[in-house]
């Protein structure tokens, strides 16, 4: 075989797997969305970050740890959604659902399932990294005593409610959107003031953001370090709005899981 036919056909191998996943793309928009979405993200989060701090360079010292506790507390919110949803795409990954739901196991079980090893997953994770803090920075979240309580439980809750509706998503169009696990939840962190208020964004984002449970928290985690009161107002809004969400996430993954038994994805999971 001569070279040249040798080369040609290594160019037909190539492109045929470039084909094959090409093709693959286009029918998957998860995967053309997660190309888009973290240069995207990026660009927006630390362009409020660094319109907030032209103006406001002293803010950081009027509180020691703000940034600390709000990198924490952000971290509740990420490991709660990301319990629930890998949890559960770990049953999808061994091709495990069958098994699970011809055993007398019932989706609310399933449900109440994931939420307590969520919380036992970010309990664990966020804690050590709480203690680390605590080491290397001689700062402790847990000096906000029960403030810190009621703020996470406002972001573990709105996390499962996200964990569910994502769950739902995969289960019902196959793991070729499993990314939107890791990806879902940064879509709200610019509008949540994790790391500047909520006012730092345009009026029409200040509007969005109201209907975030996790803006609340984060505008009450500022108002207790750096103006030492602890706003009721905040809590019971975030409280209000994660009654709805997590309403919304377990409606939503029990249509996403009655559909998917219909359609035979239980025992069929793939892209």
């Amino acid at each position: 075989m001569s070279v040249g036919l040798a080369i040609k056909f290594s160019l037909r191998r190539i492109m045929a797997m470039v084909l094959r996943h090409g093709y693959l793309l286009r029918r998957s928009w998860p995967r053309v969305l997660e190309l888009m979405y973290w240069p995207t993200a990026q660009m927006i989060l630390w362009g409020f970050i660094t319109l907030f701090f032209i103006n406001h360079s002293s803010w950081v010292a009027q509180a020691a740890g703000v940034l600390i506790t709000a990198v924490l507390l952000w971290d509740v919110l990420f490991r709660g959604q990301l319990g629930v949803s890998v949890i559960f795409m770990e049953e999808m990954w061994s091709r495990n659902l069958g098994q699970l739901f011809i055993s007398p196991l019932r989706p609310m079980e399933l449900i109440a399932a994931l939420f307590v090893m969520s919380m036992i997953r970010t309990v664990i994770g966020v804690g050590g990294a709480a203690v680390i803090a605590i080491a290397l920075f001689h700062y402790s979240v847990f000096d906000l005593g029960l403030p810190l309580i009621a703020f996470f439980v406002n972001l573990i809750v709105m996390g499962w409610s996200i964990g569910l509706l994502v769950a739902g998503i995969v289960l019902r169009y196959g793991l070729g959107a499993e990314s939107l696990a890791w990806i879902a939840i940064f879509a709200l962190q610019p509008i949540s003031g994790v790391y500047y208020p909520i006012k730092t964004l345009p009026m029409w984002l200040q509007d969005v953001a109201f209907f975030l449970p996790s803006s609340h928290v984060f505008e009450g985690m500022r108002a207790v370090l750096i103006e030492h009161v602890f706003r009721v107002d905040l809590l019971v809004n975030g409280l209000v709005l994660n009654v709805f969400y997590l309403a919304g996430g377990i409606i939503g993954f029990l249509l996403f899981f009655r559909s998917a038994r219909i359609g035979g994805q239980l025992v069929h999971t793939g892209e």
